[in-house]
C-alpha cells in the first residue's frame, strides 16, 4: 500500500522513498495525498508527491470504493456531494463522515486535490497554456482553478509552471505526451499481450510494444497511444481536437493498465496458494486490466457467449464496419470510431453474420444502455452490477462477471474464461472451490489464470 508521510515539525508530506529523514515521533502516515493535503501539509518539492495517485486501501468500505470511483469519472467537477449521494443512495453528511474516517479528507476535498495534482502534472510535463491546463484538469474557470492551486501547492499555477525542472518537460513529433506513473512493478508484456488478444479491429491496435485507440469527445475522434516509460511510468501521447475534460481521459487511459491499482494486498494474500502464487511470482505486477469503453468490452462479452474468440474478432469487426464512424487518415489499422449503444440498437448488422440469438441479446443490451438503465455504472457494487446485467434476456452470470471484471470490481470472477485454459492445474475442473478461497481479490486472480492460460496456449 502507498502511503504519504507528513512530518509534523515542518508541515511537508512526502511520498514512499523519498530521501528525507525525519525522526519517527515525528511522523504522520496519511493513505492519500489529499488526506494530507487537508491536515495542512503542503507537498514536498524534493520527491513531488503529486506525481503518484495513492490507491484506496482494500480495507475501505465497498461505498466509500464506489464514491471514488464516481468522484474519478467526474461526478464532482460539476455536480455537489449531495448529488454523489443520491447516486449511492445515502446522505450527504453519512458520506463525509465516511470519507473523514477512511480516507482523511471529504469527497470535494479528495475531487480538488485530484484536479490540482493532474494540474501540476501538466505544468510540469507539458507546454499547454495556464488557461488550457485549467479546463483541461477539470476545473470550471480560472478563479477556481487559481484559487485551489494555492490552497494545495501555496503557489499560484504561474510560479509553479516556472518552478519546473528542465528534465521535466516531455516533447514529442505530434500530440500532448504525458507520464502515467505507477507503484512498480508493472508487468506490461502481460498487460499489453492480454489488450491485443481483446482489441478490436479498427478501433484498437497493439503493435512493436504500443497500444492506440480512437477515442470519441464530444463527438470528435481522437486518438491516444500508451507504451512503456521508464520503471515507473507509462508514456501516453494523446492527438485530441480540445483539451478539455484530459482528466478523464488520462483517467480512463490509467484505468486500462491498472496504474493507479495497488496490487501489493492481492499478492501478499494470494502468495501462498498453489494455484496462484507460482502465477504471481511469473508475473510481478500484473494488474486487472480496465476498460476504456465499458459498452464495447460488454458487446464483447455478450457475443462470446455464442461464439470462440477468433470468430467474436471478426463479428466486432462486422460490427465496427456496419456501424462505428469512420475516421480517415489514420495508421496502424484504426479506422473507425466504435459504435454507441444507440447507433448500434438500430444498425443493419448483417454483414456482422451473427447468431440470431447473439444479435437478439445484443440489440437487447444496447437498447437498455441506450435508454438510460445504468447497467455500466461505475458507482455500481458487483452484486447491483451483475444483477442488473443478468435480468436482461440472454445474458449470462459469467457474462456479466466478465464485464464486471473489467469495470473494476475485484471480486469478479468470470469462470467461462478459463474453460479453454491449458494449465497443469485447470481451474476450470474445481471452480468453485479456489474462487471462494480467492475472495476478495477473484478478479485479480482471475487477471493471473487468463495470462497464464493464454500464454501456454500460445506456447
Amino acid at each position: 500500500m502507498t502511503t504519504f508521510s507528513a512530518v509534523v515539525t515542518t508541515g511537508i508530506y512526502c511520498r514512499p522513498g523519498c530521501g528525507a529523514k525525519p525522526l519517527a515521533e515525528n511522523v504522520k502516515t496519511f493513505e492519500l495525498a489529499a488526506g494530507a493535503e487537508a491536515a495542512g501539509f503542503r507537498a514536498c518539492l524534493r520527491c513531488r508527491p503529486y506525481r503518484v495517485a495513492g490507491p484506496v486501501g482494500a480495507d475501505a468500505p465497498e461505498l466509500v470504493c464506489r464514491a471514488v470511483q464516481l468522484i474519478i469519472a467526474g461526478v464532482l467537477d460539476t455536480g455537489t456531494e449531495a448529488a454523489l449521494g443520491e447516486r449511492l443512495a445515502v446522505s450527504p453528511r453519512h458520506l463525509r463522515r465516511l470519507f473523514r474516517d477512511h480516507l482523511g479528507v471529504t469527497p470535494d476535498g479528495l475531487a480538488r486535490s485530484r484536479r490540482a495534482h493532474f494540474a501540476r502534472r501538466l505544468l510540469d510535463d507539458s507546454d499547454l497554456t495556464v488557461a488550457d491546463i485549467a479546463f483541461a484538469s477539470g476545473f470550471g474557470s480560472l478563479r477556481q482553478f487559481n484559487r485551489d492551486m494555492k490552497l494545495v501547492f501555496r503557489a499560484p499555477p504561474v510560479e509553479l509552471r516556472n518552478r519546473r525542472r528542465k528534465a521535466d518537460r516531455l516533447a514529442a513529433d505530434g500530440g500532448l505526451v504525458l507520464r502515467l506513473p505507477f507503484s512498480p512493478p508493472l508487468h506490461w508484456e502481460a498487460l499489453s499481450a492480454f489488450l491485443a488478444e481483446r482489441a478490436v479491429p479498427g478501433v484498437e491496435s497493439v503493435r512493436d510494444g504500443v497500444y492506440r485507440r480512437t477515442i470519441s469527445l464530444d463527438g470528435e475522434a481522437g486518438v491516444i497511444e500508451v507504451t512503456r516509460g521508464g520503471g515507473d511510468h507509462l508514456l501516453l501521447t494523446a492527438h485530441m481536437p480540445f483539451w478539455e475534460g484530459l482528466i478523464h481521459v488520462v483517467g480512463r487511459v490509467g484505468r486500462v493498465f491498472g496504474v493507479d491499482a495497488d496490487p501489493a494486498p492481492a499478492e501478499a494474500g494470494l502468495a501462498a496458494d498453489l494455484v496462484i502464487g507460482p502465477l504471481l511470482r511469473a508475473r510481478p505486477g500484473l494488474r486487472v486490466p480496465g476498460a476504456w469503453g465499458p459498452f464495447e468490452v460488454a458487446v464483447a462479452a455478450v457475443l462470446g457467449q455464442y461464439s470462440a474468440r477468433a470468430r467474436v474478432r471478426r463479428q466486432l469487426a462486422g460490427l465496427v464496419e456496419a456501424a462505428g464512424r469512420p475516421v480517415p487518415g489514420l495508421e496502424h489499422g484504426l479506422t473507425h470510431l466504435f459504435p454507441s449503444a444507440a447507433t448500434l440498437a438500430e444498425a443493419d448488422l448483417t454483414g456482422a453474420r451473427l447468431p440470431a440469438e447473439a444479435e437478439r441479446t445484443l440489440r437487447t443490451f444496447a437498447s437498455a444502455v441506450a435508454d438510460g438503465e445504468n447497467l455500466l455504472d461505475p458507482g455500481a457494487s458487483l452484486v447491483g452490477c451483475t444483477a442488473a446485467l443478468t435480468a436482461l434476456p440472454g445474458i449470462e452470470q459469467n457474462t456479466a462477471q466478465e464485464i464486471a471484471l473489467r469495470l473494476g470490481h475485484a471480486d469478479a470472477f468470470p469462470g467461462r474464461t478459463f474453460e479453454t485454459t491449458s494449465l497443469e492445474h485447470d481451474p476450470a475442473a474445481d471452480a468453485g472451490r479456489p474462487a471462494a478461497a480467492w475472495h476478495p481479490w477473484r478478479a485479480f486472480a482471475a487477471t493471473h489464470l487468463i495470462a497464464a492460460g493464454e500464454s501456454t496456449s500460445a506456447g
